[in-house]
């Protein structure tokens, strides 16, 4: 049996766990969500997820690799727009962000804060800094390509091939949250 990870709202009321290795950890600088992120962290003692930089750490994980262990009553979607085909999932009983996800997609992007500071995955690379914010320099400890680069799709395609190219739903989330 391998070994999860488990992981929890900052409350600990919402519990979630992820096994094996992510496909990817990664600041996104897009700003879809930037603005996602500033309105999560408006909400009542919310955490800061959008970095200094302007940048959300997520880490990328299969959805048939994450289990809702615990909580599953107090999650909650947050969309920019009615249309949007991304949403974001966030613990309302603490107003943690947990994860985003693509409407089609066949992974989840996990909020980085959800892990512990020194147990969290290094950030392996920088995704649409063409959309950085202006008059932030990035640095260059990891890739920054300006937008989803050939190696990121690569990434999510040999995931997406190794679950033989199924999509599972996450169809448990009811309600929205106002932010």
């Amino acid at each position: 049996m391998t070994q999860a990870t488990l992981l929890s709202c900052h409350c600990g009321r919402t519990r979630v766990s992820v096994e094996k290795a992510p496909i990817l950890s990664a600041e996104c600088c897009c700003t879809s969500c930037r603005t996602a992120g500033q309105r999560l962290e408006a909400l009542p003692n919310a955490q800061e997820i959008v970095e200094p930089n302007g940048a959300t750490h997520f880490v990328l994980y299969r959805k048939d690799r994450v289990r809702f262990e615990k909580g599953l009553d107090q999650l909650r979607e947050h969309r920019l727009t009615p249309e949007s085909a991304t949403r974001r999932v966030v613990a309302v009983c603490c107003n943690t962000p947990v994860f985003l996800e693509f409407s089609k997609g066949h992974w989840l992007s996990i909020y980085g804060g959800l892990w512990p500071l020194e147990t969290r995955p290094a950030i392996e690379m920088r995704t649409m800094t063409g959309d950085a914010l202006t008059g932030v320099t990035l640095s260059n400890d990891v890739p920054n390509p300006k937008s989803h680069s050939l190696s990121f799709m690569a990434r999510l395609m040999i995931a997406w091939v190794a679950m033989g190219f199924r999509v599972p739903k996450i169809d448990f989330i009811k309600g929205e949250v106002n932010a």
